[in-house]
């Protein structure tokens, strides 16, 4: 990987931020305080698919924020026949908002990475999470010391993989194309994003289930990152 990077931008769901294991921690806590009666990993079995493709609806703007946060929950207890009123949906939309940046458990050797990589290179954040909370889990997981710029879709209007996102990012860190690399689990929107506007990128695989691509360089842990940078 030919490389002069001064600038590396991270995505953080999925990537840094274990989100699967947060996620399913918090439905646990929600579950139990609303007396839902199910083996939570029933659910998440119908759920995360459900939620990544939702989420994919999102990023094209096929549906609003509003709709993502019910529908994913709606399809999901339908799949697996568990009646809930739309009103007890709505409300476990909003608890699992408020209690999601409680927990705070990030993919091995995420601080030893980033604590590595701040010696050499100035980090930015590149996320399409919901901006009221991506902030609380930065700082709730104690990332928030190691980034300069934080960038959202939300504070964008555009959501990656679109080009105005890298740029508008690019332009805030003052960084360039040519010397910024891309950090991210989505091949779809973190990488082929980057890759188009002439970042380089690393596509970080630590599912199985992940699509990849033989032709951008991958990592299946953080630690392994260290031998490209």
């Amino acid at each position: 990987m030919p490389m002069k990077i001064e600038h590396i931008f991270f995505d953080l769901d999925h990537t840094l931020w274990d989100f699967e294991k947060n996620s399913a921690l918090t439905f646990n806590k929600i579950f139990l305080e609303n007396k839902i009666n199910l083996e939570i990993d029933d659910f998440l079995k119908v759920y995360v698919p459900l939620n990544l493709k939702y989420w994919k609806l999102y990023r094209n703007e096929k549906i609003s924020k509003e709709d993502l946060r019910y529908e994913r929950l709606k399809k999901s207890f339908d799949a697996i026949s568990y009646g809930v009123s739309d009103a007890m949906i709505d409300k476990l939309a909003t608890e699992y908002m408020d209690n999601l940046s409680s927990f705070n458990h990030l993919f091995e050797g995420a601080i030893e990475l980033l604590d590595y990589l701040k010696e050499k290179y100035t980090l930015h954040i590149i996320t399409n999470g919901f901006e009221e909370i991506q902030s609380k889990k930065m700082i709730n997981s104690k990332l928030y010391p190691y980034f300069e710029q934080i960038i959202t879709s939300e504070s964008v209007g555009v959501k990656k993989p679109d080009s105005r996102v890298f740029n508008f990012a690019l332009k805030v860190s003052k960084a360039t194309k040519e010397n910024s690399i891309m950090i991210g689990d989505s091949l779809e929107a973190d990488i082929h994003g980057a890759l188009r506007v002439g970042m380089q990128a690393i596509h970080c695989v630590f599912d199985e289930a992940t699509p990849t691509d033989k032709s951008i360089t991958t990592v299946t842990s953080l630690l392994e990152i260290k031998r490209y940078l």
